[in-house]
């Protein structure tokens, strides 16, 4: 039987749980979670998203961002703007009160990585975040590839998990 602590999909899903964890109890204080934090962060990067477009980009279910973005809303965070011409589309934007918070997210944000990182040399930070993107890049290819493949054999994503359910 396998090791768990040696295995790379469980320790980096460990990891990343325990880094989430930490990083919720870090910012309490600032009286948001780090799904809240998130989409700050992401519209501070993204001002005037749409709403579909940013619920993509956080790789959530819309329904999800909508109930983050109700919440943001009501504490004054951010506003809902509709799209010219279009009243179904709203485009997200921080209000003036979350921009001072942003900061402090990434103050919250870097203090977690210390404590993640503490007694790991810079060399071996370095190193780590090297890895790291090595494997995101070969897997976001990968994914490309499978999903070119699907498309010339014009196989939709829904078709594809029907033949695979057979």
């Amino acid at each position: 039987m396998e090791n768990l602590d040696r295995n790379l999909g469980f320790l980096l899903h460990d990891v990343a749980r325990l880094m989430r964890k930490r990083f919720e109890q870090n910012a309490r204080e600032l009286g948001l979670t780090r799904s809240q934090c998130q989409v700050l962060v992401h519209l501070a990067h993204n001002e005037g998203i749409q709403q579909g477009s940013l619920a993509a980009l956080l790789e959530i279910e819309p329904i999800t961002l909508t109930r983050i973005v109700d919440r943001l809303e009501e504490a004054g965070l951010v506003e809902r703007l509709l799209l010219r011409g279009d009243r179904r589309v709203r485009l997200l934007r921080l209000t003036a009160a979350a921009h001072p918070l942003i900061d402090d997210i990434f103050a919250i944000d870097a203090l977690t990585q210390g404590e993640a990182l503490d007694g790991v040399s810079e060399d071996d930070r370095d190193r780590l975040f090297d890895i790291l993107s090595s494997m995101k890049s070969s897997l976001l290819a990968r994914l490309a590839t499978a999903g070119e493949r699907r498309a010339s054999h014009g196989l939709s994503n829904e078709r594809q998990r029907s033949r695979h359910a057979t």
